[in-house]
């Protein structure tokens, strides 16, 4: 415990320390902690995030579905007991968070728990590559292994990609958290204030719906940092983080792989889909 009271101490110095040092000399604590946290001047992804709020609206019909399938793989890992199931916790907040029914919710944590029948669901993750070598992990749930694998590796050869061996593009990820909040009017620099508070790693900043980055073992700590601060949380989860993006500033290389990328979302079986593309602002505005 005392090892912990120190680094805190020892955190809570440095950051007084930086913060008086930069005061006198008239320089913005915010401008550093920004550049710390990447997110730096002329770097967007811009044009990502606008592709990824349209999908969301796209798979809609197919959200319950996914969450559903997540409550009850947690619920039959760890039991029906939210309060001692830190995953099925997780997962209830977020089909709450997408106003899923409490009917939905319950019959999901049965199927889980065997109180009410339902088909045996696997986890599986695979790695491959897109059009224009932009890497993609997929994570699965299925009821049928080899029906899966069959159809994702004909999608992988039909939409000009192929499919990986494990860790063929999984050493470019990183796994992160992302705690998923509404923006409500709140500015960048507020945010980030939030962001350095709860101790995680970077911001995603949008008008409407900004994404918190954190160490995947800080993700409890800072998902209720912001929910004991009262923010607006959405489906937040654990991700694939790349470490080095694929920039995309062709226009019809852009739509091969947002096509690609896009039909293993709407594959029933696929929960999430991670990838490194990272369009360029300048065509991003001719992607519809």
């Amino acid at each position: 415990m005392w090892h912990l009271v120190k680094r805190v101490i020892s955190i809570s110095v440095k950051t007084y320390f930086i913060k008086f040092l930069l005061n006198k000399l008239n320089i913005s604590y915010f401008c550093i902690f920004k550049i710390n946290l990447g997110i730096m001047a002329g770097h967007s992804k811009w044009a990502n995030i606008k592709h990824r709020k349209g999908r969301q609206d796209a798979l809609r019909g197919k959200l319950f579905t996914r969450i559903a399938k997540e409550i009850t793989i947690a619920a039959k890992e760890g039991g029906g007991d939210p309060s001692a199931n830190p995953r099925l916790r997780l997962a209830i907040a977020n089909a709450r968070s997408v106003n899923m029914p409490n009917d939905n919710i319950t019959r999901a944590i049965k199927k889980g728990t065997g109180e009410l029948e339902g088909a045996q669901y696997l986890e599986i993750t695979y790695e491959g590559y897109a059009p224009n070598g932009v890497a993609v992990i997929l994570e699965t749930v299925t009821d049928n292994r080899n029906r899966t694998v069959s159809e994702i590796r004909a999608m992988f050869s039909k939409l000009g990609g192929n499919l990986g061996e494990t860790n063929s593009v999984a050493w470019n990820f990183e796994r992160k958290g992302v705690v998923v909040i509404k923006t409500n009017n709140k500015t960048e620099e507020e945010l980030l204030e939030h962001v350095l508070n709860s101790g995680a790693d970077d911001l995603e900043y949008d008008e409407e719906e900004s994404r918190i980055i954190c160490n995947m073992n800080d993700f409890g700590t800072v998902y209720k940092y912001f929910e004991d601060n009262k923010f607006e949380i959405g489906e937040s989860k654990l991700e694939f983080i790349p470490q080095n993006y694929v920039k995309i500033s062709n226009i019809d290389d852009a739509k091969k792989v947002l096509k690609c990328i896009d039909a293993f979302e709407d594959h029933d079986d696929v929960q999430n889909v991670y990838h490194n593309m990272e369009i360029d602002d300048s065509i991003a505005n001719q992607i519809e």
